[in-house]
């Protein structure tokens, strides 16, 4: 199903989602960020508003227009609603052990970029849970730091979606091509007031997100990152990167396909006991720690096996690379190392057979 939405048709979808019970998350500003947090109506979206992004660098900026989904990736994702920062697993007291009860609530989100969508396939692929409603929003305008379509992950919205949006503001006005993806998204589309799409309105759609393709801010190297990384596996380059890596974990807490965590017990002084599982990072000193002492003890190695995992040994254990390309990971490192430019050097050391470049 292909239909056309105005603004007001944008607000019914959202309500026709609450309506159906189900707790819509969607992009806000908050905090000078596009942050992501439940929506009562479309009015909650951050209309007119667009980010600039670089090295180290995110601020939000006023668009000249009212455009609702002209943003690349903020500092959250996805992944805090389906694979929470912190989550309890049982707890203990005089009565004894208690499971921690699986309350997530029936989440549909609204505007998930591509990136971030194949991101949502990439996690759930590894913790599982309730699938959301998905509602996509396809990109039109790229980040300065995006490199999604070099990792086949957009700028067009793949499989997944309930129902995908394209936006459009022009002379005939703001409005949003809806198309179903799943039997019920094109239930809940015939639910919402719209028109139906003409071919026109489809031909606009698919030029706006191939030119997205061309303006795309960054871009992987065009070779088997699995080579390069396993031939630069002890190339001194890993140690000029160190030389700027603050070992932060940034780049861990706000990728959306991260899943590692730290389990940890604690007691009160009247013979209460919690488990809690949290987000943990294997930029984390005692991230890989053995008895003993831990294996990875350099801020060199710590990279080298996230950028590793990420690119190389993710195929091996899930099929795909674990890297969607939108960015974050750039934008939020403090010293502005850029995943991108590493893989580059990487691979051009490979190409002079493991000479520094």
């Amino acid at each position: 199903m292909n239909v056309v939405l105005d603004l007001d048709g944008l607000d019914a979808l959202v309500r026709v989602l609450r309506r159906d019970g189900r707790v819509v998350v969607g992009p806000v500003l908050r905090d000078d960020a596009i942050t992501l947090a439940e929506l009562s109506s479309a009015a909650g979206l951050p209309s007119g508003w667009g980010v600039e992004t670089g090295p180290g660098h995110y601020r939000v900026r006023r668009r000249a227009d009212a455009a609702v989904f002209g943003h690349s990736a903020g500092p959250q994702s996805w992944k805090r609603f389906l694979h929470p920062p912190r989550r309890r697993l049982l707890s203990s007291d005089s009565s004894g052990l208690h499971p921690a009860e699986d309350d997530a609530p029936n989440y549909a989100f609204l505007g998930v970029r591509p990136c971030d969508l194949a991101a949502i396939a990439k996690l759930r692929q590894i913790v599982g849970g309730r699938a959301p409603f998905v509602v996509a929003a396809q990109c039109t305008e790229p980040g300065e730091l995006c490199f999604c379509a070099s990792m086949g992950c957009g700028p067009a919205a793949g499989a997944g979606y309930d129902i995908a949006l394209t936006e459009r503001i022009d002379s005939d006005g703001h409005r949003f091509l809806a198309t179903s993806g799943t039997d019920e998204g094109a239930e809940v589309l015939a639910r919402v007031p719209a028109r139906p799409a003409s071919p026109n309105d489809l031909a606009l759609a698919d030029q706006d997100v191939e030119a997205a393709t061309r303006r795309m801010g960054r871009a992987m190297p065009e070779l088997d990152l699995r080579d390069v990384l396993t031939a630069n596996r002890d190339s001194a380059h890993w140690e000029t990167v160190a030389e700027r890596c603050l070992t932060c974990g940034n780049c861990t807490m706000v990728c959306p396909t991260c899943f590692c965590v730290s389990v940890e017990d604690t007691t009160d002084l009247d013979g209460n006991a919690e488990r809690s599982q949290r987000w943990a990072s294997c930029f984390e000193i005692d991230f890989s720690y053995l008895h003993g002492g831990a294996v990875r003890t350099s801020g060199a190695a710590r990279y080298r096996q996230w950028m590793t995992h990420k690119l190389g040994t993710w195929h091996d254990q899930f099929g795909t690379s674990g890297c969607v390309g939108c960015g974050r990971c750039i934008a939020w490192c403090p010293a502005g190392i850029d995943i991108t430019e590493e893989a580059a050097a990487l691979a051009t050391m490979m190409e002079l057979g493991g000479e520094r470049p």
